[in-house]
């Protein structure tokens, strides 16, 4: 068998692709790995459907792109469900395999999912793929969407192209979290996750293409008073989100997507809470990284 890649929409041939012809439970030797870099970096998302994994399976297949990062919790301490630190619980099921009730403080990332971001970029270790494996998907709600940053910044209007290049975004790990209502964190936790400085146009290492970078993570810009850049931000998601950049997945058992960090946003979209939704991410870290500024 062989990696096998078709664009999933052929009106846009470079964002997001089906991918077939491997199985992910088993090891790739170094040409498929390198097959699925180069896929990586043309179309930013692949879609691998009918890949039911366990999680050791999740974890030896992810480890094949990089070694993986348990985000958030590193500040947190926050108990998990899963075998393994490496797992990233995207789901609403309690530590009891219930699920959780709406006063669990795990729903408020599942709510702060559903902000236009992406991955772990509060972070001084960059960070490169996130993979999504879907155990068991509600019937309504809860898919999830991808925005293409490179054709975001295409279409940019040339006077805003001059306007945010050269400019940084300040990128902290509990500004979504905070914004949700969720202030309850400790010094210690917050040190833990210093706010990193971000370009926000970039070029991307595997294409060469640039890239617009907003997130909602980022809380001021550079030059610009906090309010003007914030809603500079806004305003920067508010393009990069529209519908011609953007691919909506519906989620079946068994799914496996993958994800380029430094090339998309991404949110999940509302689902009803009471209803069973259970996801496991992982995410590599850049293999030779160069860490970034730190701001005290």
């Amino acid at each position: 068998m062989s990696l096998i890649i078709k664009p999933e929409n052929p009106a846009r041939p470079n964002f997001v692709g089906i991918a077939s012809g491997i199985d992910l439970r088993n090891p790739q030797d170094e040409e498929t790995i390198r097959a699925i870099d180069r896929a990586m970096d043309q179309y930013a998302v692949l879609v691998f459907r009918g890949q039911p994994l366990t999680q050791d399976e999740q974890i030896d297949y992810s480890q094949q792109f990089g070694p993986l990062d348990s985000g958030l919790r590193k500040a947190t301490g926050a108990p998990t469900r899963f075998k393994h630190e490496q797992l990233i619980d995207i789901g609403n099921v309690a530590l009891d395999g219930s699920i959780a009730k709406r006063d669990n403080k795990k729903l408020l990332g599942v709510l702060a999912n559903q902000l236009w971001h992406s991955d772990s970029t509060f972070q001084n270790i960059p960070v490169k793929y996130s993979m999504l494996s879907a155990v068991i998907v509600p019937e309504e709600g809860g898919q999830s969407e991808w925005a293409d940053l490179r054709a975001a910044w295409d279409a940019l209007p040339e006077k805003t192209k001059q306007y945010v290049e050269g400019r940084t975004g300040l990128h902290s790990a509990f500004h979504s979290r905070i914004a949700l209502g969720d202030e309850h964190y400790t010094e210690e936790q917050l040190a833990k996750f210093p706010p990193v400085r971000r370009s926000l146009v970039h070029i991307h290492s595997g294409s060469g293409r640039k890239v617009l970078f907003p997130s909602v993570h980022i809380t001021e810009v550079s030059d610009l008073t906090v309010p003007e850049g914030r809603l500079l931000v806004a305003e920067l998601i508010e393009h990069a989100t529209q519908s011609q950049f953007v691919y909506s997945h519906h989620w079946q058992p068994g799914d496996y997507v993958m994800w380029d960090n430094r090339t998309t946003l991404h949110r999940g979209r509302r689902y009803d809470l009471s209803v069973r939704r259970d996801l496991r991410r992982t995410t590599t870290l850049e293999r030779d990284y160069i860490p970034l500024e730190v701001t005290a």
